[in-house]
């Protein structure tokens, strides 16, 4: 399969933008609206040509159509009936419809060699993010039983591995390799997983390799809290195959016009959904769609991975962080009259540290460090290391990210 697959990828959702979008913006406030600021009526959305005239929405603009309409923006189809709803940094709220594996991540999980009779030790988020539920549905719809482990005491986590017989994991890989440490340094029997899906974060070579020396089969899942599955590892491990159940673009940074000729751009999505039609949707990752054949016979055109972002915001242990959102954070502590935030990379695991000066005739101390790390771990869900400084150069960007992922 070569890149120029990627336009008959495109042209084989034109039939569900007329069957399913069509209609959506017909009773969707927000999606009627983004059509008649792009001189189009319901009846034009006859296929991904027509879509593409749409601008991208970035997540900041979900941020202000849900401040002025809340809580989804005017994005949420009258009558839906909700399962749960979750908060991302922003704030940012996102609707689970009471759908089934509404996040689509069954398919990834399978492609991994998950099936019915799997344990799956889950160890990503249940607080307020969808990432634990996303990964939660896919594995019950698979028939799997599920350990909602979240991220917690590793060694609680590694008892109960071994005690229920744990076959599978979902969650971090820099949390799996801590996850596998800690259980070697306990003693006893090794875990028995098998196979484990990892996202949300980079998997660089090296790390890749110290996890399938204990683990039999690692495959990265690609997606984001607003959008679900967005591609996935088949066991070429060549790419992210991206799904056939919704339309991944990647666009140009300047008009957001798909390209087809192997370029980075900004990986643009829409949901063929009639409850939340999250149309042309800019999840701010860059990458490219692979050049030629995977040997899997996938059909579907593959990403090249994780090439960046293009804005300000980078992801920290699997969110987001965000300069707005750290300044926001910030400034309701008058104790501190300057700041920064740092983020690295050491033994495969992000760290954040946060330096701050003192305001006024202050020196610091415990109770300043303590009140830096209660407020951001309540403002950005975060845990940070604080360093109390006495200057901090007046041109320093409020996050600076000092990782490498080789």
């Amino acid at each position: 399969m070569v890149v120029t697959s990627v336009e008959a990828y495109n042209s084989s959702f034109d039939a569900r933008v007329a069957s399913v979008l069509a209609p959506a913006a017909r009773s969707v406030p927000a999606l009627g609206d983004r059509l008649r600021a792009a001189g189009l009526e319901p009846e034009d959305l006859t296929g991904v040509a027509a879509l593409d005239r749409l601008s991208v929405l970035t997540k900041d603009d979900l941020v202000d159509l849900q401040a002025k309409d809340p809580p989804f923006g005017g994005l949420l189809a009258p009558g839906t009936r909700l399962r749960r709803v979750f908060q991302s940094p922003g704030p940012l709220y996102e609707p689970e419809p009471d759908i089934a594996d509404f996040w689509r991540s069954a398919p990834v999980l399978a492609s991994a060699g998950l099936s019915a009779g799997d344990i799956v030790l889950n160890c990503f988020g249940y607080h307020l993010s969808p990432a634990g539920v996303l990964f939660e549905e896919g594995a019950r719809a698979l028939g799997c039983v599920v350990v909602p482990a979240g991220v917690g005491n590793l060694e609680l986590t590694v008892r109960a591995a071994r005690d229920i017989g744990a076959t599978a994991y979902a969650g971090l890989p820099s949390y799996l390799k801590a996850l596998l440490e800690r259980a070697e340094e306990m003693g006893g029997p090794p875990l028995r997983l098998a196979r484990a899906v990892v996202s949300a974060e980079p998997l660089p070579p090296s790390l890749r390799a110290w996890l399938e020396e204990r683990v039999t089969i690692v495959r990265q899942m690609y997606g984001t809290a607003e959008t679900g599955n967005l591609g996935f590892e088949c066991e070429q491990a060549d790419g992210l195959h991206v799904p056939d159940d919704a339309l991944v673009q990647v666009c140009t940074l300047d008009d957001g016009r798909p390209r087809f000729d192997g370029g980075e751009g900004q990986v643009v999505v829409t949901l063929f959904s009639e409850h939340y039609p999250l149309v042309r949707f800019g999840t701010g990752d860059l990458s490219a769609f692979a050049v030629g054949d995977c040997a899997c016979g996938r059909p579907t055109p593959r990403l090249v991975g994780w090439l960046g972002r293009v804005g300000e915001a980078v992801k920290v242990r699997g969110m987001f962080l965000h300069p707005r959102q750290v300044s926001q954070v910030m400034s309701q502590l008058p104790a501190v009259s300057a700041f920064r935030f740092l983020i690295d990379r050491v033994d495969h695991r992000d760290v954040l540290r946060c330096e701050v000066v003192p305001a006024g005739d202050s020196t610091g101390g415990d109770d300043l460090e303590s009140a830096v790390r209660d407020a951001v771990r309540s403002g950005l869900r975060f845990d940070v290391e604080v360093t109390v400084l006495t200057a901090i150069e007046p041109e320093s960007p409020p996050i600076t990210d000092l990782r490498s992922w080789d």
